[in-house]
């Protein structure tokens, strides 16, 4: 069984470990983060809690840009330009909500969850 955030085996004051009083229910276990990155489209589908769906991307090469007159245009990612969510995420070019994105059609900012939603919406940064 997978590790939960909660950890239910605490310690005592003297530091000897207190067994926990009931174990871990399967809605508390951790996922592995879907990350994802610039490349031909690949959707990941999981069954969440409620017999409900999560479409994770792996990867993507195209964004729907909101390009603030009404109108949504699909346009092709070239690179990951920043990511304020973490330093590393830039270098390795990961796709999050707010990470700032070079496309054909100029800069824009990504405001959906790849990882949840399975799809990259944004809406065009003005310079």
């Amino acid at each position: 069984m997978r590790k939960s955030v909660e950890n239910l085996a605490t310690s005592k004051i003297t530091g000897g470990r207190r067994s926990p009083l009931r174990i871990r229910r399967k809605y508390e276990t951790d996922r592995y983060p879907n990350e994802a990155i610039n490349g031909a489209q690949v959707t990941v589908t999981r069954r969440i809690r409620g017999n409900n769906k999560k479409t994770a991307l792996k990867s993507i090469d195209f964004v729907n840009l909101a390009t603030g007159d009404a109108k949504v245009k699909k346009v092709k990612i070239v690179k990951v330009l920043e990511n304020a969510t973490n330093n590393d995420y830039k270098r390795r070019g990961i796709i999050t909500k707010g990470a700032i994105l070079e496309t054909e059609s100029g800069k824009c900012r990504v405001i959906s969850k790849p990882g949840q939603n399975g799809i990259v919406n944004a809406i065009l940064v003005k310079e």
